[in-house]
């Protein structure tokens, strides 16, 4: 056994586990799990199921990763969870694995900053960069866009999906889907306007910015029908070129909803 891992921490030996792993003491690992070069283990961690975590990721005291699912169809189907790189992981957070109604997996991509007590349900897929913040509860099959910051006590309904650079306000209840590139806050979630500052800190340009707030008047401001803004937004790809890429991920967004988009 590694001298990275502390004496009082149970690790099943058919675990798959980096010799650079740190575990601390009373954490759990079982049989099924595999753990990249630099991760950190906190102490009272369980980490079981069918779990692949990657390199230099950060699991504070607490946490319980890889779970059965939270499901009453579940039947103990070998569904997985899967964990990319350099994700921060903070107490008392919990992840579930996939189940077979679903594709079988739960994700998490890269580069990821998920606050205490925050539940990850089965199915789940985040993406990069993204920030939940204390308490935020995601709800079965709920996707979440890279660079998306959901804010503290959120609840996200089940198969809701959050758009890129999106920023739920706290306390907010997501019950349908929430475009990219929206601020949205309140209960129900409402958008309020467009995530400019955080569009500027990831460097997009002053002339898609514009785009963007142009977009959102389209889609929330003109009494459109969804349709019809796309239609609108269409347009203008041909008339904003420099805008093509940040109106595509709209349209592409509106074209995977199947729970309908937040509205005023």
């Amino acid at each position: 056994m590694s001298g990275n891992i502390h004496p009082t921490a149970l690790v099943d030996p058919s675990a798959q586990i980096d010799s650079s792993v740190r575990i601390g003491p009373y954490s759990v690992v079982g049989p099924d799990v595999t753990i990249g070069a630099g991760t950190e283990i906190g102490p009272h961690c369980v980490i079981d199921g069918v779990t692949t975590i990657g390199r230099d990721n950060r699991f504070y005291r607490f946490c319980s990763i890889g779970g059965m699912p939270q499901d009453k169809k579940y039947a103990a189907e070998p569904t997985r969870l899967v964990i990319g790189d350099r994700n921060t992981v903070r107490e008392f957070t919990t992840f579930n694995t996939g189940t077979v109604q679903d594709g079988g997996v739960t994700t998490m991509g890269d580069d990821n900053w998920i606050m205490a007590y925050v539940h990850v349900a089965h199915d789940c897929h985040l993406g990069n960069n993204t920030i939940l913040a204390n308490s935020v509860q995601l709800g079965g099959h709920v996707h979440v866009g890279d660079w998306a910051i959901v804010g503290g006590l959120t609840g996200v309904h089940q198969f809701s999906k959050i758009g890129a650079h999106s920023m739920t306000g706290g306390n907010s209840s997501l019950m349908q889907d929430m475009p990219p590139f929206v601020l949205g806050a309140g209960n129900p979630c409402r958008p309020v306007g467009v995530n400019v500052e955080g569009l500027r800190r990831r460097g997009f340009s002053a002339s898609v910015i514009s785009s963007v707030r142009e977009a959102y008047k389209i889609v929330f401001r003109r009494g459109l029908s969804l349709d019809e803004a796309r239609a609108e937004l269409r347009a203008r790809q041909q008339s904003h070129p420099d805008a093509t890429e940040a109106l595509q991920t709209l349209l592409d967004f509106f074209d995977a909803s199947n729970r309908g988009i937040i509205r005023p």
